[in-house]
């Protein structure tokens, strides 16, 4: 009977997304209260998508491997450099041009998996994805560091991406244990009910991720659209390109969604007040469409990404 109301959860989870975005306009007091456990939150997540998906499907083959290691290398390496040279040659700075740099350098969010189960995509590529930026991240960010400027003190940056790697080896063996203590053989209703959890936990970490976006509201609305419309073009506008890119495979709908929803909370934690304040408003878009992604990008992903490319054609002609 416990498991009932996560089962319920499971099915209403798009919803809860959009009540936890909700809450953190409207709800200023939950929202900074939650902010200050968000680094947990984040290994939280990390666990539960091992737990969900377990070791053996989430280590894949070698050539599984091969691709994520390619699609991380591509898209945490080479495009936060196109970005940077582009906006470099536009002669755009400023808070938003470096928020576009650091979403491109970023690492897939940890919710990644659980964002892909919610658009009915195979979430085991995604926590490959998450668990390979993640780890690559120390390596991938240092072009980015040196062509951008301003981005604060290296060594702090690199110290801050090893002490991500010890949260991710931790909460993804932590997840693999439970796994295989509690669910080595998880029935269907079990893997529903860790899904509802996982809304549950998305639902509260978006909550304190939305500080910044109230008190904007009120002051700058139309600054607020003009951030919202960057956000969305850069989250949604990686999404689809990947998805093209990969149409027809199992991977492409987490590499998508890894590709569009990059985490932002290391640049935050390690770069100067000055430098990141500015970038807080930007922080609380962003998390719209990351949020929005299974509602607005599921059918998408459902019914033009996911079938296969001979199936695809053969029902166009």
């Amino acid at each position: 009977m416990w498991l009932a109301p996560l089962v319920l959860a499971a099915r209403f989870a798009k919803p809860l997304l959009i009540a936890g975005l909700l809450a953190g306009v409207l709800l200023p007091g939950l929202a900074a209260a939650i902010a200050s456990q968000l680094p947990l939150a984040a290994a939280g997540l990390l666990a539960l998508a091992a737990l969900r998906i377990g070791p053996r499907t989430a280590l894949g083959l070698g050539g599984d491997l091969r691709l994520t290691l390619g699609a991380v290398l591509l898209l945490q390496m080479l495009l936060p450099l196109l970005v940077a040279g582009l906006l470099l040659a536009l002669g755009w700075s400023g808070p938003l041009a470096t928020a576009l740099v650091l979403t491109a350098a970023g690492a897939p969010i940890s919710g990644t998996p659980n964002l892909t189960i919610m658009s009915d995509g195979d979430p085991a590529p995604a926590l490959r994805m998450v668990v390979t930026g993640t780890a690559l991240l120390p390596l991938t960010l240092v072009p980015a560091l040196w062509v951008w400027p301003g981005f604060g003190d290296f060594a702090a940056v690199m110290a801050a991406a090893g002490r991500t790697i010890v949260v991710l080896v931790v909460s993804v063996g932590l997840g693999f244990g439970l796994r295989a203590w509690l669910f080595p053989r998880p029935s269907a209703r079990q893997l529903a009910a860790i899904d509802g959890f996982s809304a549950l936990a998305m639902a509260l970490a978006v909550t304190g991720l939305m500080t910044a976006l109230g008190p904007a509201l009120a002051e700058t609305p139309l600054r607020v659209l003009g951030v919202m419309l960057a956000a969305f073009a850069a989250n949604f506008g990686l999404q689809i390109v990947t998805a093209f890119a990969l149409r027809g495979r199992a991977e492409a709908t987490g590499f998508s969604i890894g590709a569009g929803n990059r985490s932002l909370m290391l640049f935050l934690a390690v770069l100067p007040l000055s430098f990141t304040t500015p970038l807080l408003l930007y922080v609380a878009c962003y998390q719209v469409p990351m949020y929005l992604t299974p509602l607005l990008l599921g059918r998408f992903y459902r019914y033009r990404i996911s079938r296969p490319r001979a199936a695809t054609l053969a029902g166009a002609g």
